[in-house]
């Protein structure tokens, strides 16, 4: 009489090892101390295209022109879209599209002012606005007493 070997413990210790391997736990994001550190080079940033309309060879590529508004204290200490702990000192941005990370100036257009963001957060939610700027970012350009301007946003490569 032949013996026949059974293959379910082998496909159980099997499913088993990928299930394990699978809960491996992965950082969500990488928190910089500062705006100021690097995010990526031009290299590495991929063309971007966003509702029809992508970003060109150059140091900024324009991009989109709409309503800009801020957010603050109500989200202060809440974590973001990409997991960070949103500070409304810092200089960042919500926007609907754009990758997290994406470096992008933001020019109002009623006094010529500029700002350097990265976003990470989704939003915003409200209108047709395109972008939801930090508070301290809103400072940078003078638009906390309008509460919503028109601005130029550009994709810094």
């Amino acid at each position: 009489m032949e013996k026949t070997i059974s293959r379910q413990p082998k496909l159980h210790f099997v499913l088993v090892a990928i299930l394990l391997g699978s809960c491996t736990p992965v950082p969500r994001y990488v928190s910089c101390a500062t705006n100021d550190a690097a995010i990526s080079t031009p290299s590495q940033m991929p063309a971007v295209e966003v509702s029809g309309q992508r970003s060109s060879p150059g140091r900024y590529s324009f991009y989109q022109q709409g309503q800009a508004s801020f957010y603050g204290k109500k989200f202060h200490g809440r974590q973001t879209a990409n997991g960070e702990i949103y500070n409304m000192n810092r200089l960042t941005a919500a926007h609907k599209e754009l990758p997290f990370n994406t470096t992008v100036r933001v020019t109002n257009l009623s006094n010529n002012k500029s700002v350097t963001v990265r976003i990470n957060d989704r939003g915003p939610f409200v209108g047709n606005r395109i972008i939801d700027l930090s508070v301290g970012a809103a400072k940078k350009i003078d638009m906390v007493d309008d509460g919503v301007v028109t601005v130029k946003l550009e994709i810094k490569k």
